[in-house]
């Protein structure tokens, strides 16, 4: 047995590391995590001081076994998790759960997974930080006590299922806050001049724009009314140096702003792709919030710069942190070897590999030099100046390696090079065209997964770490969603001056489209103003901050954690039993009118199943009628006509080839229904305006996109795309079709390649079936599994051996057996309906008088 076992968290980086260290040594992968809280209570006493019970979960406990086996035998274990507070808590973890001594255990760390950064860290090793245990123990008592405070507080006051969070929670305001802004702009129109000139030396332009606007269309007009026998000359030119100069390495922050702008990747993407650069040893690790570079690097970087460009393009640059709270003093994202400008890996990693690389060796080179001019340019009838800039590049610096994006599209446009021909002060010029366009404000951007990242690194809220969990969650939990929205056409003024005539039009064009934004849904707006109304300090982005830099000062050793949390508790506790009490149940409601023909309130809410307009109220003789809102409205913005038009939905078509037709909302959508065949409506395309042609040619459509594209062993095959991709039919079987294949000229010999796999993987994936019975023993990615209805259950150790049940145990257990091992887990799973039903009565207590009735019965069983 090796004399040494180093312990870190994932495989990669154990096979990374194990080919740097000699025989003496052996590596091996927790896995992240070996224990956390317990589940099913909250697993932390209050009144002890927050103490927290820990465990084991199931699929770790072979694996701690096997550790606990390991360290047993080893001279020395060494703890080499990650360097940052959650990496110090499984180091911390990983020394308590296998037992270990400080004299045989020590803690190491290192930015980098290279040979010498490993033999650095093993000469220089330290004990475990209880600072940044501390740390991470306060956050993460902190955000269970507010899951299992809060979350019930909305199930009993909006619905169930819901859940809040500290920092996920001040994360969905910002998008409802700036939803809301967005929503109520409104959007003031002016009027913008830009003008075309000649120089009288060949096609030589300069284009000019006047720096103020008109806000009336006939004040426009009348200026280039003006303008139409007025001569134009340079009555100014100035002509001045400017530099620009690169952007500091990146944190965790930037680089996932930066890869969302440039290559696409949503921020979870981004962190995933990083994580695997960093364990096969290409980058420094990826979670920082440090700009700072080690010598060792600038020396590298200064040597890659001198050699690829020359030395006139190194210029060493130091830069400073800016946001609040900096954690740790890591490095910031660099390659692990500068002289790699491009490494092997899937296309992700090849790509932002390419990023980091470009980005850190800009950050170390020269400013790009630039000269700069400005043109005035008078009208002989105006007292205004036109303004024309143009911008010469001397020298391109870091500028040869790489630019920055930016999130703001205006300032992306007018960053476009402007280059103005050779012009004189005094010089005449001749109008070629001169334009007035209507342009309106903007309102503010909605979010982007990177500008809500930037946000909250400006707010002080969350840390590296935190960033792509706390985006993903909200939109798992249904709070937010990202994606595309089609924008609407609108009018505005055009005027042209042109060969001594001013010309009048109304043009149009697309506003209000938005590509991979964030969006608030209806039922998590609910639950912000539910928040901000009853728990304002869950939801300030000071008090959050604050929150953030509290866990900061622990880390340093500069507060106690406990005292922190009694701080935050006692208060917050306090609120929850209030609210509980006194608040009022929450669904949006908003009051839009009254309907014409009932003389009824029309209602918008979130109900039950999803956000819907309502006609009357609960307390009228009459049922209050519903209806569905469509997925492209909104409880907050809908207007009584648009909720109106939604009570015509379901309406009835004449019928086609002997089939009824209707059209109709359901639950995953707008449909054409024809006969017993439901038909989507696509996307964006309003339901009520389908009429008798478009549904037929609806219904033609779903026709041929069910035709059978092949046959096989005498069955039909049809193609079709699914929520989970491309896939085509057959035998019942729905069979996904990789990238590999091209879907849309698939040959026989694919399609029969594609059936066979199929086939062959069905055969493998049950053990036994009893369909009568709805169960099924089948093998599944994690090992057999017994399928009972909907449900999978697990299966525990076969009692005859005390190990896991193989798969030729399983092929000869009878149903009975089968059943008995389902009861174990389902323990009413087999009992007549009536027997359930009874039960249930019981526990909800319908009426006092039959309680005792039942109580006999039960006794007497």
């Amino acid at each position: 047995m090796a004399k040494n076992l180093l312990i870190v968290e994932s495989p990669a980086k154990a096979k990374t590391i194990e080919g740097y260290l000699g025989k003496d040594f052996l590596v091996k992968s927790s896995y992240g995590h070996i224990r956390d809280l317990v589940k099913g209570d909250m697993g932390i006493d209050i009144t002890n001081n927050f103490a927290q019970t820990y465990e084991v979960p199931a699929d770790k406990k072979q694996m701690v076994a096997e550790l606990k086996k390991l360290a047993k035998g080893a001279e020395m274990v060494w703890l080499a998790s990650d360097e940052d507070r959650e990496g110090e808590a499984i180091s911390w973890h990983l020394y308590e759960t296998l037992g270990l001594k400080e004299a045989t255990t020590k803690r190491i760390v290192f930015h980098e997974i290279t040979k010498p950064a490993i033999l650095k860290a093993i000469e220089s090793p330290r004990h475990i930080d209880y600072n940044l245990v501390n740390a991470q123990q306060a956050r993460r008592v902190l955000d269970r006590l507010v899951g299992f405070e809060l979350s019930p507080v909305l199930w009993k006051k909006i619905k169930p299922s819901l859940s809040a969070g500290r920092v996920q929670s001040v994360a969905v305001r910002l998008i409802v806050d700036r939803e809301r802004e967005v929503n109520q702009f409104n959007a003031a129109a002016a009027y913008k001049i830009t003008a075309k000139f000649g120089t009288g030396k060949g096609r030589e332009q300069v284009k000019a724009e006047l720096p103020q606007r008109f806000e009336s269309e006939a004040d426009a007009e009348k200026f280039l009314q003006d303008c139409i026998n007025a001569s134009f000359k340079v009555t100014s030119l100035e002509t001045k140096p400017a530099k620009r100069n690169p952007a500091a390495p990146f944190t965790t922050s930037t680089l996932q702003q930066e890869a969302s702008r440039k290559l696409g990747f949503p921020v979870s993407r981004t962190m995933q792709v990083a994580q695997r650069l960093y364990e096969s040893g290409k980058i420094t690790y990826m979670r920082t919030d440090s700009v700072n570079l080690s010598e060792t690097a600038l020396t590298a970087a200064a040597n890659e710069i001198r050699s690829a460009y020359g030395d006139k393009y190194h210029q060493p640059r130091t830069y400073k942190t800016k946001s609040a709270g900096a954690q740790e003093a890591h490095e910031a994202i660099r390659p692990t070897y500068f002289d790699q400008h491009s490494v092997t890996g899937d296309s992700s990693e090849q790509r932002l590999y390419e990023l980091i690389w470009k980005r850190s060796i800009a950050s170390q080179m020269s400013e790009a030099l630039f000269e700069k001019t400005t043109a005035h340019i008078t009208a002989s009838t105006r007292k205004e100046d036109l303004i024309a800039e143009g911008e010469v590049m001397k020298f391109d610096g870091f500028l040869k390696v790489y630019l920055e994006s930016s999130d703001d599209e205006e300032q992306e446009d007018s960053e476009n090079e402007n280059i103005l021909p050779p012009l004189a002060t005094g010089q005449e010029l001749s109008l070629l065209v001169m334009n007035a366009t209507e342009r309106f404000s903007r309102p503010p951007a909605r979010y982007t997964e990177a500008s809500l990242v930037k946000k909250l690194e400006e707010l002080g809220i969350g840390r590296p770490s935190t960033y792509a969990p706390t985006i993903s969650t909200i939109q798992n939990r249904g709070y937010v969603v990202k994606e595309d929205r089609d924008g609407r056409q609108r009018s505005f003024g055009s005027i042209v001056l042109e060969n001594g005539t001013v010309s009048k039009t109304v043009k149009t064009e697309t506003t209000g489209a938005e590509k991979s934004k964030l969006f608030p849904t209806d039922i998590g707006q609910v639950v912000n103003d539910f928040l901000v109304e009853h728990f304002k300090g869950i939801v300030d982005f000071n008090f959050t901050a604050k929150v953030e830099k509290e866990f900061d000062e622990i880390a340093q050793g500069l507060q106690n954690w406990t005292q922190m949390l009694h701080d935050f508790y006692t208060p917050f506790h306090k609120e929850v039993e209030v609210t509980t009490e006194t608040a009022d149940r929450a669904n949006g409601e908003r009051l839009l009118g009254v309907d014409p023909e009932s003389g009824k309130n029309v209602y918008a809410k979130v109900g039950k199943f999803g956000p819907l307009v309502q006609i009357g109220q609960n307390d009228d003789e009459e049922k209050p009628r519903y209806a569905s809102l469509m997925k492209t409205q909104s409880v907050t913005t809908v207007t009584l006509e648009e909720a109106l038009e939604q009570f015509r939905l379901p309406f009835q078509l004449e019928d086609y080839q002997g089939k009824e037709v209707s059209v109709g909302v359901g639950r995953f959508g707008p449909y054409v229904k024809w006969g017993d065949a439901y038909i989507s409506i696509p996307k964006n395309e309003d339901p009520l305006s389908v009429d008798q042609a478009r549904a037929i040619e609806i219904i033609g459509e779903k026709i041929t996109a069910d035709a059978p594209v092949a046959h096989y062993d005498n069955l039909p095959v049809t193609k079709g795309t699914g929520r989970f991709g491309p896939f085509i039919k057959w035998n019942d079987l729905f069979i996904n079709v990789p990238k590999a294949y091209d879907f849309d000229n698939l040959s026989d010999n694919d399609i029969r390649e594609l059936i066979i796999k199929k086939v062959e993987k069905e055969a493998n994936r049950f053990i036994q079936t009893w369909p009568e019975h709805k169960i099924a023993l089948e093998n599944g990615r994690w090992g057999p599994f017994i399928r009972f209805g909907k449900d999978m259950l697990k299966l525990g150790k076969n009692p005859a051996t005390n190990e896991k049940y193989t798969a030729e145990e399983l092929a000869v257990l009878s149903l009975d057996e089968v059943k008995k091992l389902i009861v174990e887990q389902v323990p009413n799973a087999f009992e007549p309906k009536a027997t359930k039903k009874k039960a249930a009565a019981k526990t909800t207590g319908k009426t006092a008088a039959k309680a005792p009735a039942k109580k006999k019965a039960v006794a007497k069983k």
